[in-house]
């Protein structure tokens, strides 16, 4: 059974002649504790040309937070020099990361066409399984395509919820929205199975669903998903072309009308976190901004779904301001990530973005709350960097599982609350 796994993954590997190789990169972490060090860091990342991973851009690393980045081989040897001489503690998270992205894949028994819910699907995998699915179980489910994306994909929403003869209060939830998160669309699947296999069985599962509706979204960034398979295992953004620059693609993250463009975000096309030319540029975004509005009426919590940090966020991330209903939010922050922690123990942190990560303008999270949507809240799933955007599929399973019994908490929360 091994064999056959290298052979697949050695297959899949010729397959993509164009796949981008990370033989001898490095991911590094740092905490600057003085303004010197903060100053020598982000010296670096201008020398390096540094791939932030956490967080996003170098304008939000600050005094005693945690820097975690990627760098290309033909720098590592320069950034640990240069590390060393300044005396800045670090720690090499990933000492290889070619190694890690082909350990990633560690299902034994994965097939690179059959869908899994514990293995990680490519998009026309997802998309077959998107289909399929909901024609299985129209008793509960329906589809809708809500656009299309920059290079003309498919995007979807899978309605759950028992058949009512008018509209119901819902639930709305996304997935992939950067690229590179391969765990959050994972999620997405997995709940969409256990919404539907453990109606009728399930009390909250079957309460929620026979008052309400929830839509989710598996993948938001379709061609950016598609591209981390065919070419770039690290790409984050959209594939879309920027007028007058060779770069590619926006942050969707940043294209929002939530502060937009304002801090968190960069004004540079070749930048991790392009806000983009205007607010809602991106094809992706603006078909997911449409399909809320038009059934804001009805939706009475926004639910958005990111790798890593395991933290809980909620609105605002572009301020520092505290939302009027703070408290609610922060308790039921808690509630769901003490309900968490029952099952594995995973620690989360929670309350504001801006507070609790750092500030980022123009995220879907606070346009959903602005919008008139209380109950919104950005998770930020496994790990803490040991593999960062590189979870294995050992730990699709574990990571769904405790993320359900959150996103349980919540969504019983809501359906007591809706009156």
């Amino acid at each position: 059974m091994k064999l056959l796994w290298l052979l697949g993954l050695v297959s899949a590997v010729l397959a993509n002649p164009d796949m981008q190789r990370f033989d001898g990169e490095k991911v590094f972490r740092l905490t600057p504790t003085s303004e010197q060090a903060l100053w020598y860091t982000k010296g670096l990342a201008d020398f390096a040309k540094l791939d932030l991973w956490r967080p996003d851009s170098i304008d939000q690393v600050a005094v005693g937070s945690t820097v975690d980045f990627r760098v290309g081989a033909e720098d590592v040897a320069k950034v640990q020099d240069l590390l060393e001489e300044s005396g800045i503690e670090y720690e090499v998270l990933i000492e290889n990361l070619q190694a890690m992205v082909e350990q990633q894949l560690d299902n034994k028994e994965r097939s690179p066409t059959s869908h899994s819910y514990i293995k990680y699907n490519d998009m026309n995998t997802i998309n077959d399984w998107i289909v399929s699915t909901v024609s299985r179980n129209s008793n509960l489910m329906s589809l809708t395509q809500i656009g299309t994306s920059y290079e003309g994909r498919p995007i979807y929403v899978i309605k759950i919820g028992k058949k009512a003869s008018s509209s119901k209060p819902a639930i709305f939830m996304d997935c992939g929205i950067h690229a590179r998160e391969w765990i959050s669309p994972a999620f997405c699947q997995w709940f969409v199975k256990e919404a539907v296999s453990t109606y009728g069985s399930d009390s909250i599962f079957t309460n929620v669903l026979d008052a309400m509706d929830i839509f989710v979204v598996p993948v938001i960034n379709v061609d950016g998903y598609s591209y981390t398979w065919s070419n770039n295992r690290m790409w984050r953004k959209t594939r879309s072309r920027i007028p007058g620059s060779s770069c590619r693609g926006v942050d969707p993250n940043r294209n929002w009308d939530a502060g937009w463009c304002t801090v968190g975000a960069s004004t540079n096309p070749c930048s991790e976190t392009y806000c983009g030319p205007q607010i809602e540029s991106e094809k992706e975004v603006k078909a997911v901004a449409d399909f809320v509005r038009l059934h804001k009426k009805n939706i009475k919590a926004y639910l958005t779904m990111h790798s890593y940090s395991q933290m809980c966020l909620f609105p605002y991330s572009y301020t520092y301001d505290l939302v009027p209903n703070h408290n609610e939010l922060y308790s039921l922050a808690k509630g769901a990530i003490s309900t968490l922690a029952s099952l594995y123990g995973t620690r989360y942190t929670y309350g504001p973005g801006a507070t609790t990560i750092y500030l980022a303008a123009g995220g879907s999270d606070d346009w959903a709350y602005d919008l008139g949507i209380k109950y919104s809240f950005t998770f930020e799933l496994r790990d803490t960097g040991r593999y960062g955007f590189l979870l294995p599929e050992s730990q699709i399973k574990p990571t769904c599982e405790e993320t359900m019994l959150a996103i349980k908490y919540i969504a019983n929360y809501v359906v007591n609350n809706l009156y």
